[in-house]
């Protein structure tokens, strides 16, 4: 399972400060994206997840010069969420550096649209999704009736999708939230990734267990709370 450490831009900065010896009181605190994802570069990370925030409100990616400063200081794949939900968002993203982007669930009721993304995007393209039932039956569907997670995988493959962003909204993931994700890793040649869940290096053993192909961390790994180099050893 990977551990892919995942940065939060707005206005070209880290919305959360990285200061992992803030507890012994050493080393500089930066919001410099480049330099967060050099570090977890160096410490061995494969993968750097970005969540444009600006680019979310705008609907079109907004902080493309803090993504091209991660990717010429980085050899690393880059995922970016935010302002990614059609084509024209997708090349801007691409062009800037990126290598993959996350659509929101948004696009599932934009089949059109999803098929244009794909055109663009192929292998590269993942949808985020929070599965837990009672936040897919308030998501504002356009259609009639809410699907099930596993109605609306099904259709998601269906259309060409082959990963998923699993969100869970920044809870903790319990025992029925384990066995939904283990389900789902079981029922569907589809890679899926989790988003948070994990708050220390037992949880992210469990997750590991599911047979998740990655867990995304973002303020957990900044702050300090997990320390990197353990979580890649709990996730081998």
């Amino acid at each position: 399972m990977q551990v892919i450490p995942a940065i939060d831009l707005e206005a070209g900065r880290s919305r959360v400060v990285y200061w992992p010896g803030a507890g012994a009181g050493i080393g500089a605190p930066t919001d410099r994206p480049d330099r967060i994802a050099e570090r977890f570069g160096a410490m061995g990370a494969r993968l750097i997840h970005l969540v444009d925030f600006d680019g979310a409100r705008a609907g079109v990616p907004v902080n493309l010069d803090a993504l091209g400063a991660i990717a010429a200081r980085v050899g690393l794949p880059l995922q970016i969420a935010g302002g990614v939900d059609t084509e024209d968002g997708i090349r801007l993203a691409f062009a800037a550096g990126a290598t993959r982007v996350v659509l929101t669930t948004a696009i599932a009721d934009r089949p059109d649209d999803l098929r244009a993304c794909l055109a663009v995007a192929g292998d590269w393209l993942a949808v985020g999704l929070d599965p837990r039932p009672e936040r897919l039956a308030a998501f504002p569907w356009r259609r009639a009736t809410p699907p099930s997670v596993d109605t609306l995988v099904g259709e998601l493959i269906g259309f060409g999708v082959t990963r998923f962003v699993l969100s869970h909204g920044g809870t903790e993931l319990d025992d029925a939230a384990l066995a939904r994700t283990k389900d789902l890793v079981r029922s569907y040649d589809a890679e899926i990734l989790v988003a948070g869940g994990a708050r220390d290096i037992e949880g992210l053993r469990r997750l590991r267990d599911t047979g998740v192909a990655g867990v995304i961390l973002g303020e957990a790994l900044l702050s300090g709370a997990i320390d990197y180099p353990a979580a890649l050893e709990a996730a081998a």
